[in-house]
């Protein structure tokens, strides 16, 4: 074998491996049902969550500040929709693949929505929060614009978002894909990761790790619990970090 076709061959495979790392999508089972992973994710808050993502040197999970509640949200929980848009002036199919999109929706999906940094167009507005509501999704977060607030509020339907306008989408955006990898931010998300999001902000867990995040989690909850109580009680910092607490 040349040089050449060795350099040809080696870096055909980087490439696979490049393609393999930002295109693949993990279709791991749990070892619980789909409905406890979200319903225990959903006993936690992103803060604790993110902490652990920390351990396994995930430090970029949180999506950008920008993106607020619409409300206070406590913790809601869903698997990753991604969609994809970005400014456009084309309008003909868009209706047609936004109906495609709305349908491949199910229960308990979490919108994440990549607007490509859309600072015009709202991208989720009521019918949307009407449907999503109706297929039992679990919440949306707009890197972008909403509209149609009080319809929204009126629903009782978590959205996390950037900014409000007026302007509707048709004429200024078009949506190019969905369920595809998206980037926002430094955060990646893929369908199926596991989402979060309360009063400070959106979090993505990669779903491949989502139950061992968990389980960790879950045991941060119960150390709070014996710190809160040490505080109350009184001791001092330095006794409550001798026995493993923290701050």
């Amino acid at each position: 074998m040349s040089i050449d076709q060795y350099k040809k061959e080696v870096g055909m495979m980087n490439l696979e491996r490049l393609i393999e790392e930002r295109e693949g999508i993990s279709n791991i089972s749990f070892p619980i049902s789909d409905k406890e992973i979200l319903s225990r994710f959903e006993q936690l808050y992103t803060g604790a969550v993110n902490d652990v993502l920390r351990e396994f040197c995930l430090l970029d999970q949180a999506l950008p500040g920008r993106i607020l509640p619409l409300r206070e949200y406590h913790t809601v929980a869903g698997f990753a929709f991604t969609v994809k848009s970005s400014p456009n002036v084309k309008i003909q199919g868009e209706m047609e693949f936004r109906t495609q999109m709305l349908d491949d929706m199910k229960e308990d999906d979490f919108v994440v929505w990549d607007t490509s940094r859309d600072s015009k167009a709202t991208l989720w507005g009521g019918v949307m929060t009407a449907t999503a509501k109706g297929k039992k999704l679990k919440a949306a977060c707009i890197d972008g614009g909403i509209r149609d607030t009080h319809q929204i509020l009126s629903a009782d339907f978590p959205v996390f978002y950037e900014y409000r306008i007026s302007n509707g989408s048709l004429g200024r955006c078009l949506i190019t894909h969905y369920q595809i990898p998206i980037k926002i931010g430094d955060v990646t998300i893929k369908p199926g990761d596991v989402v979060l999001g309360d009063i400070d902000g959106v979090l993505v867990v990669p779903r491949n790790i989502a139950y061992e995040v968990l389980i960790r989690a879950e045991e941060i909850k119960e150390n709070e619990k014996k710190i809160f109580s040490w505080v109350k009680e009184g001791q001092s910092v330095q006794e409550i970090t001798q026995k493993g607490g923290y701050f």
